[in-house]
């Protein structure tokens, strides 16, 4: 008994270090999301588990309350780390993530013409979610080596980006080779970089699209469909379209949605359309002002911060959450061709919440404060 209640003092002594350090803003806006997520697969999982031939009209949304419930219990545990072990944390789960991106290549489970999940039971895994975060953090550090360790660790991390990109392109999973990208390069251009590389980045990048069009058909059928819609009003998009434009300022009213009904995908990569539908144009201006305070309040920690693996890591896991964010909001809104990607916290999806259980994690791991530290 005196083993327990020591080792209950102990953890009770580290939660409240952990809550007195922690940032209340970052902690508050991630518990909105995953709350909000809760409310949104109430309303999409009768449709869903229709439409997938579950009894269980709630089946979706017991799975998402078990998923959210991991994400938030993940999400505390991560962050009572410090920033060293937060990073070698992050370093571990990259390493078994590439590793499971590998076995995938020959043992992976293929839905809808790709292959990037590996099959537990009833759960579907997809490393590639876990490997984002892992990633930058990962990225950040290499990048913030001294002026003598610096070419060896640029090296490093655009071999380690190089081998992503490769693992990605063969599942094929384009929209989660964007969104590292993307992330990658602006933790790359954070750290300090002459015009040249810039430029040099910018052609890359124009050359990798140029070449996915080419290389690849289903990136080439969706940007032709993307740029010359049939028009019948039947795709996805253009259901998510009418959702947006049918809840008004204040929508139709919880669970009076219509769209989801018939949109096979709303509980996951449309899920903005079907809270723009029954909670209307503020509801959109809420989700989008959740995402857009996160960023910022990243940007302001990462200015704040001394070590510069550490700036680096929080600008990088931010921009992460907020561009994977855009994407989708970008794909239901019309402005960019469907790229499979889920809204951070509201979507369902197992693998995407731990995930973003692991992203904000991390991110509130490197912003907790030290000792010594004023507002």
């Amino acid at each position: 008994m005196n083993g327990l209640a020591r080792a209950w003092q102990a953890l009770k002594g580290a939660l409240e270090d952990w809550w007195w350090s922690v940032d209340h803003v970052l902690f508050y806006l991630f518990c909105t999301l995953i709350a909000a997520g809760l409310l949104l697969s109430l309303a999409t999982s009768p449709s869903a588990s229709a439409s997938n031939h579950f009894a269980n009209p709630f089946h979706y949304f017991t799975r998402h309350l078990v998923f959210a419930s991991a994400s938030f219990a993940g999400m505390v545990a991560i962050s009572l780390l410090d920033p060293v072990n937060a990073r070698r944390f992050a370093i571990l789960v990259l390493a078994g993530a590439l590793a499971a991106m590998v076995f995938i290549l020959f043992a992976g489970y293929e839905a809808k013409g790709a292959q990037r999940w590996l099959r537990l039971g009833s759960f579907s895994l997809q490393p590639s979610e876990f490997l984002k975060p892992a990633f930058i953090v990962t990225a950040a550090w290499l990048f913030s080596r001294s002026r003598a360790q610096a070419p060896l660790a640029r090296l490093s991390a655009f071999g380690i980006y190089a081998l992503i990109v490769v693992l990605l392109m063969k599942q094929p999973d384009l929209g989660q080779t964007i969104l590292i990208s993307i992330s990658f390069f602006l933790v790359f251009f954070f750290s300090g970089i002459s015009w040249r590389w810039i430029v040099g980045l910018g052609v890359f990048s124009i050359g990798g699209l140029y070449g996915a069009l080419v290389f690849f058909p289903y990136v080439a059928a969706r940007v032709q469909h993307f740029l010359s819609p049939s028009g019948d009003g039947n795709s996805q998009t253009d259901r998510a379209l009418q959702a947006l434009t049918g809840g008004g300022l204040f929508g139709r009213g919880p669970g009076e949605g219509i769209i989801k009904r018939i949109l096979p995908e709303a509980h996951t990569d449309y899920i903005f359309s079907v809270a723009v539908e029954e909670y209307g144009t503020l509801a959109a201006l809420v989700i989008i002002s959740l995402f857009a305070a996160i960023v910022l309040r990243g940007f302001v920690w990462a200015l704040r911060l001394t070590s510069q693996s550490e700036q680096l890591a929080v600008a990088g896991l931010s921009a992460l959450i907020g561009l994977q964010a855009a994407i989708n909001i970008a794909v239901n809104l019309h402005i960019s061709p469907p790229e499979g990607m889920t809204l951070p916290f509201l979507s369902y999806g197992g693998s995407s919440l731990l995930a973003m259980g692991l992203t904000a994690g991390l991110l509130l791991a490197f912003t907790r404060r030290r000792p010594g530290w004023f507002e």
